[in-house]
């Protein structure tokens, strides 16, 4: 019998946030967990930490995909850290692991992946991100991001 693949929901935001959307984005590494789904982001720190931690919190797996060569230099929270040696390239190995992205705040990278993620097709919850595309789907909260990222997927 074939098993069933996990869902990878890939996490993005900002290396360096507030207060406010550190607790966002862990919130919705969190529920992304809680989903059962397996936590994809760049592995480093701002909301990819974040989401990290609520995904571990929650007993769930967390992928991170490092712009580096070392893998030593994941957040604490990655389980399983890919280290590419890509510096900002390492944007679409994020996307491309993902069947689904949540747009947290955060800069050009951020950005970058979210085209990366428009180009290839797959769904786009954004929560108070970059605002470029009429295909990113808004959500005013964790639990909504969530909960539209999985309906999308099928699940």
């Amino acid at each position: 019998m074939k098993k069933l693949k996990s869902i990878y929901i890939g996490v993005i935001g900002g290396g360096g946030c507030s207060e406010d959307v550190y607790k966002l984005a862990e919130e919705v590494g969190e529920r992304v967990a809680k989903a059962g789904a397996v936590l994809v982001c760049g592995g480093l720190s701002g909301v990819m930490e974040a989401a990290s931690k609520g995904a571990k919190k929650a007993g769930g797996v967390t992928i991170g995909i490092l712009p580096g060569t070392d893998k030593n230099e994941a957040n604490p929270y990655i389980d399983y850290p890919i280290a590419t040696g890509l510096g900002g390239g390492r944007n679409l190995l994020v996307i491309g692991n993902s069947d689904a992205v949540i747009a947290l705040p955060g800069e050009f990278g951020t950005l970058s992946e979210i085209a990366f993620a428009l180009k290839s097709d797959k769904p786009v919850i954004g929560i108070s991100t970059w605002d470029v595309s009429e295909k990113i789907i808004k959500a005013k909260n964790a639990e909504e991001a969530v909960k539209k990222a999985l309906d999308i997927i099928g699940l």
